[in-house]
């Protein structure tokens, strides 16, 4: 069985869309305020590094998306240049990557909605958005292309208007010097931060089994909005700091709809730009809730396909197309994700995620140039092999500079990755006792990671709620582990018994 069933429907401005869409998320309208208080008004220069990180990966997306546009984006690359355990962990963190990404979104929605109503619950709004959009892809991908375009067209002409105006009304109380109050290292930790807001190419890549002319389109696609996202946001963060200093966004909830009302009041307009922009925020957030549900979705049918997720999430709608179960799937643990409602988490587990899919994504690229020098290739990298290796340094750079919480949950997650690879790879025989010993394994190294937070004893300060988080989540994970390696230890007596 393979991807032919799903349709190739989407066209170069369709597809452009979806990179732009699905990049311009409610990350820029949430985040500016915490990344201000890290790199001053020198976030101006960490936009526009997070914009050549990402471009340097985005080329490879190109080159390779081109060449083998089948479903599946950085797992399908990775399966052509490596296979095995190395594939399937390209899959693993680019699908859990796009359901962060999708929660991201979703929350952040939430709370641009409660700048306005504040009455909200903000993680149910953020589960109801997610089962909404779930519907629509379910329906199918033209569908999925057409409602992203609307709001993509609608969100850039009101991000055109916030610029035009910032720059024509001139200097408010803010400034147009660059001033990094903790230097180049607190530029460096607002890079890894805001990364999130170029997530968006991805989705092409992801969706390039459905992408009319794929060896033309995705690369002009991916270009084209890679470079504009890095116009639109440099000239966003410009325009935020012209009206106001970087102290006045902290604690601001939506601190582009803050900057939006000081604009229109300038302007003698009232408080109207409080809500153009949060409107816009809600229009990014939806475009991207939409892009992440499609992209995840087919991450798993890939992975289902080659036999490493359960067959069931292969299917494929019988009437609209679409690898309902696998969306749905999805869906129900993306919810479970949003159901935290906390912005800053969700960024960072994002950010990491699909740091770990830019290096393995340039890596594939580099091997399928020296295994498979014959592989038509209608677009090529240029300067190459300084740019994919430009894009594996800048990524792991970027790593170190994550929330130290995310970076533990990273692991948990790599190594429950490891543990779904076993169980689906590996003989019953052979099986039983490593999955047992991974698994008791696991249990002890999150029990640790347990008490290592709760009694302080990380050599890392952690905030309040990250804490609670981490602990949370080892708990769960180590019992889970715990239980697992019993009933593989049972299980692993009883056949030998038979």
């Amino acid at each position: 069985m393979t991807e032919k069933r799903l349709k190739r429907e989407l066209g170069l401005l369709q597809t452009t869309m979806l990179g732009i869409g699905g990049a311009i998320c409610a990350g820029v309208f949430v985040t500016l305020g915490y990344a201000a208080t890290l790199a001053g008004t020198g976030l101006i220069i960490a936009m526009v590094l997070c914009g050549i990180i990402n471009l340097f990966t985005m080329l490879s997306y190109a080159e390779l998306g081109a060449a083998i546009p089948s479903a599946g984006g950085e797992y399908t690359f990775s399966k052509a240049a490596f296979g095995g355990f190395f594939s399937f962990a390209t899959g693993w963190f680019e699908w859990i990557s796009n359901m962060f990404y999708a929660a991201f979104s979703a929350v952040g929605f939430a709370y641009l909605l409660s700048y306005v109503i504040p009455q909200i619950n903000v993680p149910l709004t953020a589960i109801i958005t997610i089962a909404i959009f779930t519907a629509i892809n379910v329906k199918g991908v033209s569908e999925t292309g057409r409602t992203q375009t609307i709001l993509v067209i609608i969100l850039l002409g009101i991000l055109g208007a916030f610029i035009a105006a910032g720059l024509w009304a001139g200097s408010g109380e803010g400034t147009s010097a660059v001033v990094t109050p903790q230097g180049f290292l607190g530029v460096l930790r607002a890079s890894a931060f805001i990364f999130v807001v170029y997530l968006g190419g991805e989705a092409i890549a992801v969706a390039q089994a459905e992408i009319k002319n794929p060896g033309k389109t995705i690369p002009r696609a991916i270009l084209l909005s890679c470079l504009a996202l890095i116009v639109i946001y440099t000239l966003v963060t410009i325009v935020v700091f012209r009206v106001v200093s970087p102290s006045e966004l902290a604690g601001k909830e939506s601190p582009l709809a803050y900057v939006a009302e000081r604009l229109t009041e300038s302007m003698g307009l009232g408080s109207i730009g409080i809500g153009i922009i949060t409107f816009a925020g809600i229009t990014a957030a939806l475009s991207s809730v939409n892009t992440s549900t499609m992209a995840h979705s087919r991450v798993a049918y890939a992975l289902a396909r080659d036999g490493y997720f359960p067959k069931r999430l292969f299917s494929v709608h019988g009437r609209f197309r679409t690898p309902h179960v696998a969306i749905i799937l999805g869906a129900a643990l993306t919810a479970a994700f949003a159901a935290t409602g906390i912005v800053n988490f969700v960024a960072y587990a994002t950010d990491f995620g699909f740091m770990i899919g830019f290096v393995f994504v340039n890596l594939s690229l580099i091997k399928l140039r020296r295994d498979k020098p014959n592989l038509a290739r209608p677009f090529k990298v240029p300067l190459y092999p300084l740019t994919p290796l430009l894009g594996i340094a800048t990524s792991l750079m970027l790593i170190f500079f994550l929330d130290a919480g995310t970076l533990f949950m990273g692991a948990q997650l790599f190594i429950f990755g490891l543990l779904a690879y076993y169980v689906r790879m590996i003989s019953y025989e052979v099986g039983f006792s490593a999955i047992a010993g991974m698994n008791f394994g696991v249990s002890g190294f999150s029990a640790i990671l347990g008490y290592l937070v709760v009694s302080d004893s990380l050599p890392v300060a952690l905030t309040l709620e990250t804490k609670w988080l981490v602990f949370a989540f080892a708990v769960i994970v180590s019992v889970s582990y715990l239980v697992a390696g019993l009933l593989f230890t049972t299980r692993r007596r009883k056949t030998r018994d038979e």
